[in-house]
């Protein structure tokens, strides 16, 4: 019985490379992105990492001017914080639903991923000439090379960081690799997941065995679960000791303000990311030893406030303007303004404290 059906054979990631390269420049400034950010996790640069966007990367024109914004928010707050921009193009679904534009770029129309690859190629490439260093989640690895080149950080998401092929993808990553703790909530687990990222594995790649070398950028990011959040002062100590106590190289901590860690009763408020935030620096005040571990935080923020159903909507019905249409964000106007109050009441990192 056939289970599957072809539907087309796809460009190959060299020949969508090809058909939209990056500049010199932008290859450069990739680099130099990388290395800001592998130095804030080491511990040689005192900045926070702050990754803000929206949940999922639809549509393009909004995307580019939230990234206009961003661009001249970073001018002002770039000695304290190093700010990357959340480009998502893969959406991981509890059940079933819209995975990206990646996977189907026009959402009233059948997926196309032949589209969809040149649709986020086109989106991501044009960022990162803008200036931006950009974020991506690895949900599908089978094509991530035709943007993995463009990225400064990638995450590997709560229902992946189990997934043994993920940490395997994450260990060959060339860039800052943040692993999520899983939708239980559990820090240990996603410490396992630091641990395997940052180790060698054998594995299979284009038909050839190979040894990966591990990435010694791999770090933990904390996002709640199912039991709530896990932000809070205690979780920050039992994150850091975790870390410390399995011996990964540069243990750090980044703190994802949205998903459980930002639920009231069960549902997500984007407010709330605010209050995430302040704790969390508020924290990093009173206890200064944390900031050793402690490097940033994420939040999913886009133009407008909230979020809207798509479903059932004919085009002409949707927001096109920097509304959600997967998770609620927090508006842009609430989003500079937290950024701008961070960077005002950061304070530097004592690099020799004893906890």
């Amino acid at each position: 019985m056939d289970t599957i059906k072809t539907i087309k054979k796809l460009p190959s990631d060299d020949e969508v490379i090809a058909a939209n390269p990056l500049s010199a420049e932008g290859t450069a400034r990739v680099i130099q992105d990388r290395k800001e950010v592998m130095d804030i996790l080491s511990g040689k640069d005192d900045r926070l990492i702050v990754i803000t966007g929206p949940c999922s990367a639809w549509p393009a024109d909004a995307l580019i001017e939230y990234g206009r914004r961003l661009l001249a928010l970073n001018e002002k707050v770039k000695d304290k914080l190093k700010l990357v921009l959340r480009v998502y193009i893969q959406k991981p679904r509890t059940t079933v639903g819209w995975t990206g534009p990646v996977n189907q770029p026009d959402p009233f129309s059948e997926p196309d991923i032949e589209k969809g690859v040149v649709y986020t190629r086109d989106l991501m490439v044009k960022l990162v000439e803008m200036g931006l260093p950009i974020a991506d989640e690895a949900l599908f690895t089978h094509n991530s090379k035709a943007f993995a080149g463009l990225l400064t950080w990638i995450a590997i998401g709560a229902r992946s960081s189990e997934d043994q092929e993920h940490r395997i993808h994450a260990s060959v990553l060339e860039c800052p690799v943040g692993m999520k703790n899983p939708t239980s909530g559990s820090i240990k687990i996603g410490v396992n997941g630091v641990i395997a990222a940052q180790r060698p594995h054998t594995a299979v790649f284009d038909g050839y065995q190979v040894e990966t070398k591990g990435n010694p950028y791999a770090h933990l990011v904390l996002r709640g679960g199912a039991h709530g959040p896990n932000y809070h002062l205690a979780s920050l100590y039992k994150s850091q000791k975790y870390l410390r106590d399995a011996g990964v190289l540069n243990p750090a901590i980044i703190v994802d303000a949205s998903h459980d860690n930002c639920k009231i009763n069960d549902v997500k408020d984007p407010r709330v990311q605010m209050d995430v935030v302040r704790e969390v620096m508020n924290n990093l005040h009173f206890h200064p030893e944390l900031r050793q571990t402690v490097k940033g935080f994420m939040l999913e923020s886009f133009i407008k406030e909230g979020s809207q159903k798509i479903d059932g909507c004919a085009p002409h019905e949707v927001d096109m303007s920097g509304l959600s249409i997967t998770d609620p964000c927090l508006s842009w106007e609430d989003t500079e303004k937290l950024i701008e109050d961070m960077a005002e009441d950061l304070l530097p990192s004592p690099q020799n404290s004893i906890i």
